[in-house]
C-alpha cells in the first residue's frame, strides 16, 4: 500500500487515540491499519460446505491507528463504544470472554504468534464505517485489523498472504467468539476486490480477482438494512450449517462439496425421513446455488449484466425457498421478506434484489438501474427508516497496515 486507503478514516482515528490514550511518546513509531467491510455477491452460504463464492470488497472500513506501549496490555478505543483491555497473559481460548471484543484480540493474538510473532502490548484507536450486525462482515474486518496491526508490531516468521490471514481469522470467530462462520467474509476482507473463491480445498482456497465496476454496465449496487440485526439469530445461521454437514455425514463426508449429488439424488426418501424436509432442501439449495456462482462468474466475465441479474435474482429465489435464511420464525414480523418485497415493488422487474450474507436480517442486496438509484433509495428509507439504504462501490483494497 503505497497511499492511504481512508484519510477521513486515519483522520477520525487519530483524534480517537489521542483522546483515549494522549499523544504518542516522541519517536513512537505510529502504524495505520485499514480493513474494508464485504458484500457478498454470489454465493449464499456455500463457503462453509467447500463450495464457490463471488464477494467484493466496499467502501465501507475499519481504519485505525496503533502504538506498541511497553506493557504486556492490549487497550482498544473503538469509536462510540468503552475503551477494553486485553492482558497477553495467556493467548487460550477463555469461555467467559466469548461473544466479546475481548475475544478477538486473544483470539488473533493467538493466531500472530503462532505464525512466529512476538506478542507485547500496544495501543489501538479505531473508527468503523462498516454498519454493525448488517451482514457486512464488521466482525471480520476488525479481526483483520487487528490481524494486521499485530503482524506490523509483533513481527512474524513469514509476510502473512490474505488467504492465510482470512484463516486466522476465521478460527478466531470459530472458536474464540463461537460463531461457526465459513470462511468467505474473511477473505474477501483479506483479498480486496471482486473476487472468486473455491474453497473445496480447506486448507489453501484458490482466489482470482476480476477488475470491474458495476457502474460501468449500467447498475449500483445498493445494500438494505432490514431492521434486524442478524446477530440475534446465531442459532439460526448455526443452524444452516449444521443440517447441511449432517445430511454430508450420511455419506461419511464432512462438507457437501465431498458428496455426490447422485447419491444424494437416490437416497432422498431415506435422508428426508431422517433430517426432515428443511435439511434436504438446503441441501439442494447448496448444489444449486454453487452453479449459479460459476454461471454468475462468468458472465461478469464477459460483462454480461443481464444475465449475470438474471442467474442473481435466481439466487434469491433459492435463498428464500429453499435454503429459507430469509425469515427465522413465521410470524407477524417478517423484515427481511418485508424490505425484499418492497425493493421488488420498486424494481418492477429491473435488476435484481436478493437476501445478502448469513440472512436472518441484517441487509438485502439490490442491483439498481443508475438512473434509479435515487428513487429507489427515498422509497425504500421512507418505509424501512432513514439511512436503511446506501449506495456502495467496490473497492480494490484488502486488510493492510502501513508505517506513518
Amino acid at each position: 500500500m503505497t497511499a492511504i486507503a481512508n484519510q477521513a478514516g486515519l483522520g477520525r482515528a487519530l483524534e480517537i487515540f489521542k483522546q483515549e490514550f494522549g499523544e504518542p511518546a516522541p519517536g513512537a513509531r505510529l502504524l495505520y491499519v485499514h480493513a474494508p467491510g464485504r458484500s457478498e455477491i454470489a454465493g449464499n452460504h456455500t463457503d462453509h460446505e467447500g463450495g464457490h463464492v463471488i464477494a467484493g470488497s466496499l467502501d465501507v472500513s475499519v481504519d485505525g491507528v496503533a502504538v506498541a506501549n511497553g506493557t504486556d496490555t492490549v487497550r482498544v478505543a473503538d469509536d462510540g463504544f468503552p475503551t477494553f483491555e486485553v492482558r497477553l497473559d495467556g493467548l487460550d481460548v477463555r469461555p467467559e470472554e466469548e461473544g466479546t471484543q475481548g475475544c478477538l484480540v486473544r483470539g488473533m493474538a493467538h493466531e500472530v504468534a503462532s505464525a512466529g510473532g512476538t506478542p507485547a502490548g500496544f495501543d489501538f484507536a479505531f473508527t468503523c464505517s462498516v454498519p454493525s450486525g448488517g451482514g457486512l462482515s464488521s466482525s471480520a474486518a476488525v479481526e483483520a485489523a487487528y490481524g494486521r496491526a499485530m503482524e506490523a508490531l509483533w513481527g512474524t516468521d513469514e509476510p502473512i498472504d490474505p488467504i492465510t490471514l482470512a484463516q486466522m481469522s476465521q478460527r478466531t470467530e470459530n472458536d474464540y467468539y463461537g460463531k461457526p462462520c465459513g470462511l468467505m467474509d474473511q477473505a474477501a476482507v483479506c483479498l480486496g476486490g471482486l473476487a472468486y473463491m473455491d474453497f473445496e480445498n480447506p486448507e489453501r482456497p484458490a482466489a482470482q480477482k476480476l477488475a470491474l465496476d458495476f457502474e460501468d454496465l449500467g447498475y449500483a449496487l445498493v445494500l438494505v438494512k432490514v431492521g434486524a440485526d442478524h446477530a440475534a439469530s446465531t442459532d439460526d445461521y448455526a443452524a444452516v450449517p449444521a443440517e447441511m454437514q449432517a445430511i454430508a455425514g450420511e455419506f461419511g463426508k464432512k462438507r457437501l462439496c465431498e458428496v455426490d449429488e447422485t447419491g444424494f439424488d437416490a437416497r432422498l426418501p431415506e435422508l428426508r425421513a431422517k433430517f426432515g424436509d428443511r435439511a434436504c432442501i438446503r441441501a439442494v439449495h447448496y448444489w444449486y446455488e454453487n452453479g449459479l456462482v460459476d454461471r454468475r462468474w462468468a458472465a461478469l466475465q464477459s460483462r454480461d449484466i443481464e444475465t449475470f441479474l438474471a442467474l442473481t435474482r435466481a439466487s434469491g429465489a433459492s435463498s428464500a425457498m429453499y435454503l429459507q435464511n430469509v425469515v427465522a420464525k413465521l410470524g407477524p414480523s417478517q423484515p427481511a421478506m418485508f424490505a425484499l418485497g418492497c425493493a421488488e415493488h420498486i424494481l418492477d422487474g429491473r435488476g435484481a434484489v436478493r437476501i445478502h450474507g448469513g440472512g436472518f436480517g441484517g441487509t438485502i442486496q439490490a442491483f439498481v438501474p443508475l438512473g434509479l438509484v435515487d428513487e429507489f433509495i427515498t422509497k425504500m428509507d421512507s418505509w424501512l427508516g432513514e439511512g436503511s439504504s446506501r449506495h456502495y462501490r467496490i473497492t480494490e483494497e484488502g486488510a493492510c497496515a502501513q508505517w506513518l
